[in-house]
């Protein structure tokens, strides 16, 4: 299990962790679940970025969120306990047998009357939301190859002052690393942290948080 970034080793690990909120009893089952599904347990967020997460969503005020690639879901849950009253979290996935281990984790923390789990292809899930910019915060933690067109139906959906904020954009470093033949992920991600940066809708930066985040606020 992907359990920190790639930047720390284990003393500055443990020093992060020991410093961040403690996941509670909920999210302890949760990524016990996770891991039992072996490899893929690397696909949950680490427990600084879960941390991250619920004061982001605390912070921005969110009444409308959206994530895209739930998983077991552990975002979903941080990003639903941080929102304010009557807020709506909109959860995109396509694989049911994981998001299936996400709904009892939201039921036992008490926040599955806030989520709403759609299960199909994100991008048609997003395309056929309405046009008005009225999302607060958007989560993307899904294919790499999908995350251009993930962007450019999420932005013009977002508020002004609203954040999207994609996962894994770092990517082990391979993103940065110019002497090495890449990918189709890491071609993909380059091209997101591009037109994230150059986009004149939004102000971005990347942060060096677990795999990378990056976050992009709407002007």
């Amino acid at each position: 299990m992907s359990s920190r970034s790639f930047l720390l080793d284990d003393a500055h690990n443990r020093y992060v962790l020991a410093h961040t909120a403690e996941p509670d009893d909920v999210m302890v089952r949760l990524t016990e679940r996770t891991i039992a599904l072996g490899d893929a347990a690397g696909m949950q967020i680490a427990a600084d970025q879960q941390a991250f997460l619920t004061m982001l969503t605390r912070f921005a005020g969110v009444t409308n969120a959206v994530e895209v690639g739930t998983f077991t879901g552990s975002s979903a849950l941080c990003v639903a306990r941080g929102l304010a009253p009557g807020g709506h979290l909109l959860c995109c996935d396509v694989n049911e047998e994981w998001t299936s281990i996400a709904r009892d984790a939201w039921a036992e923390a008490g926040v599955d009357d806030r989520i709403e789990l759609k299960i199909a292809p994100a991008v048609d899930t997003l395309r056929a939301l309405p046009a008005d910019p009225v999302i607060d915060l958007a989560f993307v933690d899904a294919d790499k190859g999908g995350y251009l067109d993930y962007y450019e139906e999420l932005v013009p959906r977002l508020r002004p002052g609203g954040w999207l904020v994609a996962d894994n954009t770092l990517w082990s470093g391979r993103v940065a690393d110019d002497g090495a033949d890449a990918d189709d992920a890491t071609t993909a991600l380059r091209a997101y942290n591009a037109r994230a940066a150059s986009d004149d809708r939004v102000t971005t930066v990347v942060l060096a948080l677990a795999d990378g985040l990056t976050v992009s606020q709407r002007l």
